[in-house]
């Protein structure tokens, strides 16, 4: 199997091309970029590597210096907030942190390269596997991020097999819309287009119109959709819904765009629908850090609607009392903890395989409530069901122990009369079995954000924050939807 050396190597003869902002850089130019990165580096004698970059050519060429050398890379994201970094900082025992050259001679941060500078951490050893080339972090549900430990051939395996599953389209140009230290834009966005000698195009965040879980600037999305007409793009649910609401609108998309990646949270197949009969090539997938990323995918001959795809030829995936394992690529460890278990990893996601070999994931075994029915409710579905409405921006579903569902959510239209909104509710519930029906809206006063302490910084609900917020607006609801008192023997 090649190696990160071979492919620093090939870069002299590759067409690939890196298209950023300011320009673009052939492949030659990226390997001696590279390379003048990894001298500055070895320079310092440091074996940790942290960096935080927006998306840009930069990011990239730091990225393969360190491969080049074999040290570890700790690419944090942006929109970490200031204790998470410096959490993952000091739980991964980074020596030097890496961020853009703003001129600045401040304390001891030091002039790597031009447009690079480095700052010196005071930091203690941490132990690390052997082998480890990436300490990627997701925040999951936690505050703190966790993170995990990934080796270099493992980066490559998954690589090589998201290539394999994209080559019938035969994608010759990429544009990163995720961070580059989102472990999915990293191995498919920049691995893959490397491997295949695609173009990359990784304009700044901001660029696009990315601002974090609780922004996006549609126009821009638009506009850079159409400056780099790209031939691939990996996108979260939110990002798709977007681009689906702005195409239905009358927004032109690029004809460019011949595999559309989405994943990262579940996709409703009414969204997944209404983009089929605009024509997007969307091709939803599944997968989980610990496993390296991409388990499942869509792809060309081989698609399901309701289905994540069929396992890539790295993973096998079986279903255990109702909660889907995967065997196959995994990581090393977590940091400073045990790696899973031998044997498949346990994913916590409730799901199946149907017959023909496809998985499908429910929800969330942790997630899980059981009515006061007895019926047991993943509120991701019906979350997802909700959130195919126009209407609805953000639900969290709720209904623990209760006889019906409510709903928390943030509205597109927040000044929507009460009619509108049971409208709305009307058209999701119709197509929902009863019992997972939502019987009450309770509206949020402002969007769900990972500032705010709502979202995980992938975008994911906290939810026990969300119920507790609204904890009394909750209570009424179901006062009001259900006054009849207790039998007296169970009010006592």
């Amino acid at each position: 199997m090649m190696g990160f050396g071979d492919l620093l190597q090939s870069l002299e003869t590759t067409t690939t091309r890196v298209l950023g902002s300011d320009g673009c850089l052939d492949g030659a130019t990226l390997r001696a970029h590279a390379l003048a990165i990894a001298d500055a580096l070895q320079a310092r004698g440091a074996r940790v590597i942290a960096s935080r970059l927006d998306n840009g050519p930069d990011w990239l060429a730091l990225d393969l210096a360190l491969r080049a050398l074999g040290l570890v890379h700790v690419p944090l994201p942006t929109f970490f907030s200031p204790s998470q970094a410096r959490h993952a900082l000091a739980r991964s025992g980074a020596e030097l942190l890496v961020l853009a050259d703003d001129g600045s001679s401040a304390g001891d941060a030091v002039r790597l390269v031009p447009g690079l500078r480095a700052r010196f951490l005071a930091t203690w050893h941490t132990p690390l596997p052997v082998g480890t080339a990436c300490i990627t972090f997701t925040s999951g549900t936690t505050g703190q991020p966790k993170g995990v430990c990934i080796d270099a051939p493992a980066l490559l395996t998954v690589a090589g097999a998201l290539v394999g599953a994209a080559r019938p389209l035969a994608p010759t140009r990429h544009l990163c819309l995720m961070p580059l230290s989102t472990l999915l834009e990293n191995i498919s966005g920049l691995y893959g287009a490397l491997l295949s000698g695609a173009d990359i195009a990784v304009p700044p965040l901001g660029d696009v119109g990315y601002s974090g879980a609780a922004g996006l600037d549609v126009t821009r999305l638009v506009a850079s959709l159409h400056r780099y007409a790209p031939h691939s793009v990996i996108v979260f649910p939110q990002l798709l819904s977007a681009l689906v609401m702005a195409a239905e609108q009358g927004v032109a998309l690029p004809a460019s765009l011949r595999f559309v990646a989405v994943g990262g949270g579940r996709v409703g197949p009414a969204l997944l629908s209404r983009a089929a009969a605009l024509g997007m090539p969307v091709f939803e997938g599944y997968g989980l850090s610990e496993c390296v990323s991409v388990v499942a995918l869509n792809r060309p001959g081989a698609v399901r609607p309701g289905s994540v795809g069929r396992p890539l030829p790295h993973a096998n995936v079986s279903v255990v009392d109702g909660e889907l394992h995967v065997e196959g690529v995994r990581c090393l460890s977590y940091l400073g903890e045990d790696g899973p278990p031998s044997g498949p990893i346990a994913t916590g996601d409730l799901g199946h395989v149907d017959d023909d070999g496809f998985v499908h994931v429910t929800g969330r075994r942790k997630h899980m409530f059981i009515t006061s029915f007895g019926r047991n409710i993943s509120p991701e579905w019906v979350e997802g069901e909700l959130l195919q409405h126009p209407l609805f921006a953000q639900a969290v579903v709720l209904g623990e122990g209760r006889p019906f569902n409510v709903a928390v959510a943030w509205l597109r239209d927040p000044e929507a009369d009460a009619a509108t909104v049971q409208s709305a509710l009307d058209a999701v519930n119709a197509g929902l079995p009863d019992y997972a029906r939502v019987a009450h809206v309770i509206r949020a006063p402002r969007p769900f954000s990972s500032a705010g302490g709502f979202l995980t910084d992938n975008g994911r609900p906290r939810r026990d924050v969300i119920a507790r917020a609204h904890v009394d607006a909750i209570a009424h609801a179901y006062d009001e939807l259900d006054p009849t008192p207790l039998p007296m023997e169970l009010n006592a």
